[in-house]
């Protein structure tokens, strides 16, 4: 049964992403239907995956991950607006593929990302 998780590394401050809120859409033409929303844990990751089951199907999802509110309440004093506010990372999942796992390096000026295991 496949599943798709992620978890947040905040490359400015050296520490995992701790209640970053995360919210993943599928992807529908040019709709986006909200199937998840989710905090990350003091780890950076999510509890549980974020899709899983027979929710678990190909197609085009995104991930919205609120980078801004994170860095702010760090007490990080941000431009107006902020360069990076929330994260969208578009992607595309095979459900012949067991796992997709989808990381997030962030600072608040750049991040990166890729398909991990």
């Amino acid at each position: 049964m496949g599943r798709l998780t992620t978890h947040v590394l905040d490359a400015a401050h050296g520490c995992p992403g701790s209640a970053i809120k995360v919210e993943l859409y599928r992807v529908e033409a040019e709709r986006l239907e909200l199937i998840a929303t989710v905090l990350t844990n003091h780890d950076g990751r999510c509890d549980a995956p974020i899709l899983q089951g027979a929710d678990y199907v190909s197609g085009v999802y995104q991930l919205q991950f609120h980078a801004g509110d994170y860095y702010r309440a760090r007490g990080v004093e941000l431009p107006n607006p902020a360069f990076l506010d929330v994260v969208v990372l578009r992607f595309g999942i095979s459900a012949e593929q067991d796992h997709y796992h989808v990381p997030l390096l962030i600072s608040p000026y750049s991040y990166s990302t890729y398909r991990g295991s």
